[in-house]
């Protein structure tokens, strides 16, 4: 858990991608995002997800940094979406 702690404490990412992440995290479905963003089942443990969903996030960041065509900023602001959603779940000793 402490690679995890040192992820999310060094992450750096637009103001732009984060604001809007942090706007859409009331709208957000664990059941039904989830499943679509990663096709893993919801009641995977949090930190299995959590992992899963800073693996894509990372692969995201790679594509928009080199300015590929195929970079989707939506597809970014979902994942993050998911990302803060879920390090929220996790118990508050964890996250601090």
């Amino acid at each position: 858990m402490q690679q995890l702690d040192g992820f999310l404490a060094t992450l750096r990412r637009p103001r732009l991608l984060v604001r809007a992440a942090r706007h859409g995290i009331s709208d957000y479905n664990r059941k039904r995002d989830l499943t679509r963003l990663t096709g893993q089942n919801p009641t995977k443990s949090t930190r299995a997800i959590i992992e899963g969903l800073i693996v894509q996030e990372g692969q995201l960041e790679e594509t928009r940094r080199a300015g590929d065509a195929a970079y989707r900023p939506s597809k970014h602001i979902e994942l993050l979406v998911a990302l803060i959603a879920e390090c929220r779940l996790l118990p508050r000793s964890i996250r601090a």
